[in-house]
């Protein structure tokens, strides 16, 4: 199977550089500093649990020089992802597949608009990983895993097929009944997560120690669990209590990704998160408040910090 990775960042870099180790046939798609890096040393990881190593790669800025593959794995953010799937048109066969690994609840959708057809399977990634410069992966925790399926729901012979190839590269690759019952399940604890960390600057720990932020943060989570339910998601019926037992295990000084790029003045994923939240709300009649007081705290900061925090 041939691969295309389209933004070799943590998430890309990570799972594309497994792949090329196992002997996978992989190209990434990059620009700039990331696309010099790679050319002149290969990428690297950086993983106690999957040791370091560095792998030599094909990397082009020019993906027409690539033609059609068999799959292209999108680890682009939220913001880039119709740019991004623009630009991977000429890596798309009749029969090519595309896997998108965004955060958020509707990138297949969103990838197919650009494409035409059917081509995005839905993949939920769980792993903890970050840049430590380009072409440097820091693995910075066991999690190695995507769960993917139709986005409509259900399995399927091309969805086999990729998770057959993810597996070869030492990825846990999972093909549930119905990938929307996990990719909501992160979805609703990325609402709380991101939003409630990033709001309130502080890591994981102070907003636990906190009966007063705690509430609101299970409130938020709450609020995304009810946009689940009324568009049918077939979510166990204790989801929010397993969610916060799942964050009282978390450690201390967790910082989510949405947090980290407000801290770093990079734009933020807010509008395919909170933001998403509110809009479903609004359409389906499910009032989520709390959604939107981060909305709106964080809005201005969507494209990077504002003026006026920065005069």
């Amino acid at each position: 199977m041939r691969v295309a990775v389209v933004g070799a960042g943590s998430l890309g870099g990570l799972f594309g550089a497994q792949l090329v180790r196992a002997g996978v046939d992989v190209t990434f798609i990059a620009r700039g500093a990331t696309l010099a890096v790679l050319r002149r040393d290969g990428l690297s990881v950086r993983s106690a649990t999957l040791g370091d190593f560095t792998v030599p790669v094909n990397a082009t800025d020019d993906p027409a020089s690539v033609g059609a593959v068999d799959l292209v794995l999108l680890g682009v953010k939220l913001y880039d992802l119709e740019a991004a799937t623009e630009q991977a048109k000429p890596l798309v066969g009749d029969s090519t597949v595309v896997l998108t690994l965004q955060n958020g609840i509707d990138a297949a959708s969103r990838v197919n608009a650009v494409l035409g057809g059917d081509h995005a399977l839905t993949g939920v990634g769980y792993v903890n990983a970050g840049l430590d410069a380009p072409g440097i992966v820091r693995h910075l925790a066991a999690l190695n895993e995507i769960v993917l399926g139709e986005p409509a729901g259900g399995t399927s012979p091309r969805a086999t097929a990729v998770a057959e190839v993810l597996s070869q590269g030492g990825i846990d690759a999972q093909t549930p009944d119905d990938v929307r019952i996990p990719m909501w399940d992160k979805f609703i604890l990325l609402a709380g997560t991101a939003g409630v960390l990033a709001v309130t600057r502080l890591p994981l720990g102070p907003i636990r120690e906190s009966s007063e932020m705690w509430q609101f943060f299970l409130g938020v989570i709450r609020e995304a669990e009810a946009v689940a339910r009324a568009l049918g998601i077939g979510l166990p019926s204790d989801a929010v209590d397993v969610l916060a037992e799942r964050i009282q295990g978390l450690p201390y000084g967790a910082r989510s990704s949405m947090l980290q790029d407000l801290v770093a003045g990079r734009r933020l994923e807010l509008d395919g998160l909170n933001g998403a939240i509110v809009r479903l709300g609004r359409e389906l009649g499910v009032p989520t408040p709390l959604n939107f007081a981060i909305y709106a705290a964080l809005e201005a900061y969507r494209q990077g910090p504002p003026e006026a925090a920065t005069a």
